[in-house]
Order: C-alpha cells, then structure tokens, then sequence
C-alpha cells in the first residue's frame, strides 16, 4: 500500500473514531484512557494534526523540534491541572489553536523557531491542561501521560505526513486544507 493511502486510511480512521466516541466516557484502564483522549474530541485531533501539517513548510530547526514543543506544552498543562492550578479559558484557548493553525496553514506562513515553538508550546498547554483535567479517577498517571503522549505524537505525524505529501502537490491544496480547518476552528467556536 503505497504511503498517500495508508496516511489517509491513518486520518479517516481517527477522523471516525472521533465521530464515534464524542469525546465522553473514558472508562478504560489509565494507558487506554490516555491513548484514546486525544482521537475522541474534534478539537484535539484537527488541533494536532494541524500542527504536524503546518510543521512540514517551517524551517528545519522548526520542523524537527514541533514534537518536542508539542510534546512539552502537553506535559505542562497537565502537570497544571495535576497541581490543582486553574487556567482560564482553556475551551477557548483549543478551539483557537484550531482556527490559528488552520490559518497558518492557509497563508503558508512561515515562523521564526521562537515564535512558532512559542506558539505552538501555548496551544499545547491548553490540550494538555484538558486531558490532565479528563484523567479518569483512579487511572495510573504515568500510563495515561503516555497513553495521550503516544497518541499526540501518533496524530502530529500523520498532519506532517499528510502535510508532506502537499508538499509535492499545488499549493492551493495546502491552502484549502488551511481554510477549511480554520472554518471548523470558527464554527467550534462559535459552537
């Protein structure tokens, strides 16, 4: 199976697990728990992806270091909402990291490695602040930090995949990709 079809079965298959699942229950085992998270909101999953599909066209240094800041910005909102610490707006921090992300995308812009890890770690906080809030009771922290740990890094790269294969096409396509994740980034806002 050549790669384009195997990234795209990749997406439709956690596209319809999203669908699926609505992003409620959670009532498996702490690693389970966590790998699912992510895949079961909308909103994380374009989030994610996106990111990963903007990565593609940033410089090398950016490229190579998004999963670090993603990773980085997962691991710190969750230690905040471990720590019994609030952050404010965190909804509407998400479902702006989709629009912003989706934006990006379709303006090809390119950021300087501060700016875009910055970036990108602050969107990251507000995912990782959610899911360290949604750990079931009773789940093992350390399983489900890497059940979500796993599967973010699992959907940033199917985005930088599917971003790569753009890469090769005219970039309308990218810019398409871009407006349509910034109108579902709008729409769970105003949602």
């Amino acid at each position: 199976m050549k790669l384009t079809a195997k990234l795209l079965t990749a997406a439709a298959l956690l596209t319809a697990s999203a669908t699926a699942m609505a992003h409620s229950g959670h009532a498996e085992g702490g690693f389970t728990s966590g790998l699912l998270h992510p895949m079961l909101g909308l909103d994380h999953l374009l989030a994610m992806a996106a990111i990963g599909f903007w990565s593609v066209r940033q410089s090398k240094h950016m490229k190579n270091a998004t999963p670090a800041f993603v990773i980085g910005g997962m691991i710190l909102g969750a230690t905040l909402a471990w720590g019994g610490l609030s952050l404010p707006g965190v909804e509407t921090g998400i479902t702006f990291s989709v629009l912003v992300a989706g934006i990006l995308i379709a303006t090809l812009a390119k950021l300087p490695t501060a700016v875009g890890g910055t970036l990108v770690g602050a969107f990251m906080l507000f995912h990782g602040f959610a899911h360290g809030a949604e750990m079931p009771a009773g789940a093992t922290l350390a399983a489900y930090l890497a059940g979500f740990s796993i599967a973010t890094l699992a959907i940033t790269f199917i985005g930088r995949g599917l971003g790569s294969l753009m890469l090769k096409a005219d970039s309308r396509f990218s810019r398409g990709v871009g407006g349509v994740l910034a109108a579902a980034g709008a729409y769970l806002a105003a949602a």
